[in-house]
């Protein structure tokens, strides 16, 4: 045997469990204190029995110790019952023992508590009587056979194991979470609740899985790792206690030992000599020590008295048992330490359970915010829930294309390509020169200022002037390549006429300019208007159902989008193919453009700064101003005199025929033509792209969809069902968080109900 002294050369430190005063009497039979511990105990057993302690950590005694180490017996002997037997792990389930004294003759209700699927997953708490009470404890051991069977077997309902021979013996699982509940009551019973575990593996053997050493750790590491378990520590004495991982594993969850109570089994099988290394236990860790019945004992099945009459005579018989200090002797016999076990269990209930409504009440809280961030449960009329959401997902769309408030809504958006698209139309204006090409040097045409405040975008003059300047030398059209081009186009015209068809060659240069800049607003707000509905579609679909619903409205959406910019493009087209066909009935602004522009060309013409000072004039204040503006004012007023009344900016129209007069008149004509159809067509491209894309796609939008999820006609129903059902991991999600909310629920209501 390993020698284990130098582990126990120091007490423990005092601890909640380990310096409780000890008192007289077995269990929580004390006359003085039975009827509130009573109480106490019987709460948390209803508790235990609601599943809560999943939740909310409960006072409770698990009962661990590695296979063989005599632990069943040790259930029987507190409990007064007989489990069943068999080779290698018998104990594949907890078996929680609810004992309570009673006047009354002896009862036992075998109950099956099942709080989890067969895959381990959470499901509704099943707490129900797994056949009739029991008054014969003969008959309790096939029961329990039975109950563990049938929570090994969670696919097959309970009553078959019930009622059925057993003559098939496999199981679906090897071992489970769920647990046989004892409830057990009588006059010789002690008040007690403890949860006897499965036995740590150490090998396996018989067939049996490598895989169940770890689940059973797992198993018993669930309940000891909570603060408010007591540890029933089961080390027998036939093998070297460093051999047995038990007490390991018990260390890992408390290694102070402060909720700890250690018991030695089985003392009749230590060596010769080798007594007192367990003795040690005993005196300076506060270890018990119970002696069971013998396997021949066993098989004869004698009473829960005869039992324990023989572990009197042997403690009292046996050296160096008999001869311990009767300080020491109060941790020998099984009395004692159920007595221990119960004051302990005590101790932590009233420590506990004060605080277990709040702590109930705070995981409920939370359960339910948690469940109310889940997205909303399918309803059961899936046909309803979907055109619901359909009208909602059209409304928000409907209430984007028609414009919010919000400086990020869809139509503040898009406001900018528009005047991009301005611009980019406004800059291929031709640059017509009113001079010769060989007259260009040092020559720069100033903007025309009276088209200053018409082109106003927020754009200023001086970048204006810059943004025309890109490329200029590439763009001008000069005065005698204009001439040139008039006279080769003549036919039969007089000579001081020239065809149309030399304007109409103009005005197309420039409009065929005018396709890209279009489709590229075009193709801007498409982008923006697509990326605006499927953010819709994300914030109303990506929860519902498992992404069917989503997918398709994306789908059906996008295809009628790529619709509506078809049909887009092609009245855009149309609008350029119209403006390929020169005309305006707007006579009267055309005529004022030419006007302006010829006068314009004509002050320019002599590379003279006569516009620019006829821009700037102001009347003279009085008859003795001195130069231009008083020779202007003049001018002005012998002009009115003969009854010709003409504004200064205006002079150059009377100036003397120019022989480049014919040319010049082409390029006012033509740039007076660009300002009224520019102006047009910067207004129909973006009315024909919010009116196709926006007004139509919105207004044909529910209908688009209803029809592309055929969620009306036969089977719709089952369709929209389909389209609602949520995804597994929500689906089990909502389920264990429901199934959560009806423990602590009824958890609450026990304490409630119970004055806690």
């Amino acid at each position: 045997m390993t020698d284990f002294s130098s582990s126990t050369e120091t007490t423990r430190s005092p601890s909640r469990i380990t310096n409780i005063p000890e008192e007289d009497g077995v269990g929580l039979s004390d006359p003085k204190l039975v009827a509130e511990r009573r109480k106490m105990l019987d709460v948390v057993n209803r508790l235990h029995s609601t599943g809560v302690n999943t939740d909310v950590d409960l006072p409770m005694i698990a009962v661990i110790g590695s296979q063989s180490v005599g632990k069943s017996s040790l259930i029987e002997s507190i409990s007064g019952i007989t489990l069943p037997r068999a080779i290698g792990t018998c104990t594949r389930c907890p078996t929680e023992c609810k004992l309570s004294f009673s006047e009354e003759p002896w009862r036992c209700v075998v109950k099956l508590l099942i709080t989890t699927d067969a895959d381990g997953k959470p499901r509704d708490v099943y707490n129900e009587p797994f056949g009739p009470e029991i008054t014969d404890k003969a008959e309790v051991e096939e029961r329990i056979r039975r109950a563990q069977r049938a929570i090994l077997n969670p696919n097959t309902k309970p009553r078959q194991y019930l009622e059925d021979d057993e003559t098939d013996r496999r199981t679906q699982v090897s071992f489970s979470k769920n647990r046989v509940t004892l409830e057990i009551s009588g006059p010789d019973v002690a008040d007690l609740s403890f949860i006897d575990l499965p036995g740590l593996i150490v090998s396996v053997s018989n067939g049996g899985n490598a895989s169940d050493i770890a689940l059973v750790r797992d198993l018993v590491s669930s309940y000891i790792e909570k603060p408010s378990c007591v540890i029933l520590l089961t080390v027998t004495c036939e093998t070297d206690f460093e051999n047995q991982g038990a007490h390991e594993l018990a260390k890992e969850y408390d290694p102070d030992g402060h909720r700890t109570v250690g018991v030695l089994t089985k003392p009749d099988r230590i060596s010769l000599g080798e007594e007192e290394r367990w003795i040690e236990l005993i005196k300076h860790r506060e270890w018990y020590c119970v002696k069971q019945p013998a396997g021949s004992s066993m098989a004869n099945r004698i009473s829960w008295e005869e039992a324990r009459k023989q572990e009197e005579d042997f403690f009292s018989s046996t050296e160096p048992w008999s001869s311990l200090e009767e300080v020491y002797q109060g941790r020998l016999y099984t009395k004692h330490l159920v007595n221990r076990l119960s004051k302990a269990l005590l101790h932590l209930i009233s420590e506990r359970l004060p605080s277990a409504r709040g702590e109930i009440s705070t995981v409920l809280r939370d359960t339910e915010e948690e469940m109310r961030n889940l997205p909303k449960a399918p309803s059961n009329d899936p046909v309803g829930e979907v055109l619901q959401r359909l009208s909602a997902f059209t409304r928000i769309v409907s209430q984007n294309l028609e414009g919010t408030s919000d400086e990020n809504g869809l139509l503040q958006t898009i406001r900018p390509f528009q005047r991009d698209f301005q611009r980019a139309i406004r800059s291929t204006a031709p640059n017509f020169q009113p001079w010769k090409k060989s007259d260009r040097e040092n020559r720069q045409l100033p903007n025309p200022s009276f088209l200053e405040k018409e082109d106003g975008d927020g754009e200023t003059s001086k970048k204006k002037n810059e943004s025309s300047q890109k490329n200029v030398h590439s763009s001008m059209i000069y005065l005698d390549d204009v001439l040139n081009r008039a006279q080769k186009a003549r036919t039969r015209e007089l000579p001081d006429n020239f065809p149309f068809v030399v304007q109409s060659l103009y005005i197309k240069e420039f409009t065929q300019k005018w396709q890209d800049p279009a489709m590229h607003l075009l193709d801007r707000v498409h982008k923006t208007l697509a990326t605006n509905l499927t953010s819709v579609i994300e914030e109303q679909f990506s929860t519902m159902g498992r992404g069917h619903v989503k997918k398709l409205v994306s789908n059906a959406v996008t295809d009628h989008l790529d619709e509506a910019v078809a049909i887009t493009k092609e009245k855009v087209h149309w609008l350029l193919a119209l403006e390929n066909r020169p005309t305006t009935l707007n006579e009267h602004y055309y005529a004022d453009y030419k006007d302006k522009f010829l006068s314009y060309y004509k002050g320019n013409r002599g590379g003279n700064d006569l516009v620019q000072k006829l821009e700037a004039y102001e009347h003279p204040k009085s008859a003795y101003d001195t130069g231009f503006n008083l020779a202007v004012s003049k001018i002005t007023s012998s002009l009115s005199e003969i009854g010709i009344n003409i504004k200064p900016i205006e002079i150059p129209r009377i100036l003397a025929a120019d022989p480049m007069e014919p040319a010049l008149g082409i390029m006012a004509g033509v740039r007076g033509y660009f300002q009224v159809s520019y102006k047009r067509f910067v207004d129909m491209v973006p009315l024909a792209i919010d009116y196709e894309m926006f007004d139509v796609f919105g207004r044909s939008l529910e209908d688009t969809l209803r029809s592309a999820l055929l969620i009306t006609g036969p089977g719709a129903f089952e369709r929209c069902r389909t389209l609602v059902e949520e995804p597994p991991n929500v689906a089990t999600r909502r389920e264990d968080l429901q199934q959560k909310l009806n423990r602590l629920h009824k958890a609450r209501d026990e304490l409630v109900g119970l004055g806690y």
